[in-house]
């Protein structure tokens, strides 16, 4: 299945993730998070897949998560309640997620992409 890159190009973060991906060679089809946001549904699907906790999919260091005062809410938040956050604004999703349609990655540390090209089935000829 092919890479899908959700990025948002003006962060430092998802700029250094796409040059690891140049780099190694690696062809993705981008998806800019602010101006295609992710729907709940696809966030969900994307939760499940990661295996991650669902306040992971934040990005706590923006200025949208701090102006909501979402540090105070996640706690006591429902999954729905995070899901509808996260689908109303791409700024308040982390970022870069990468996924090859059955495992995720959020953020970008080059270390979890190396684990996720070692783990990749090659490609089908």
């Amino acid at each position: 299945m092919a890479l899908t890159f959700y990025w948002y190009p003006k962060c430092g973060t998802c700029r250094k993730a796409k040059r690891w991906l140049d780099e190694h060679g690696v062809d993705v089809r981008t998806v800019h998070l602010v101006d295609e946001p992710l729907t709940k549904e696809e966030l969900a699907r994307l939760h499940r897949q990661s295996g991650l906790p669902l306040r992971k999919f934040f990005n706590t260091s923006g200025m949208k998560y701090r102006e909501l005062g979402l540090k105070d809410q996640l706690d006591r938040a429902s999954e729905e309640e995070m899901l509808d956050w996260l689908a109303s604004d791409g700024m308040l999703v982390k970022r870069p997620i990468l996924t090859d349609g059955e495992r995720v990655v959020v953020g970008f540390r080059e270390q979890e992409y190396e684990a996720f090209f070692a783990q990749r089935p090659p490609a089908a000829t």
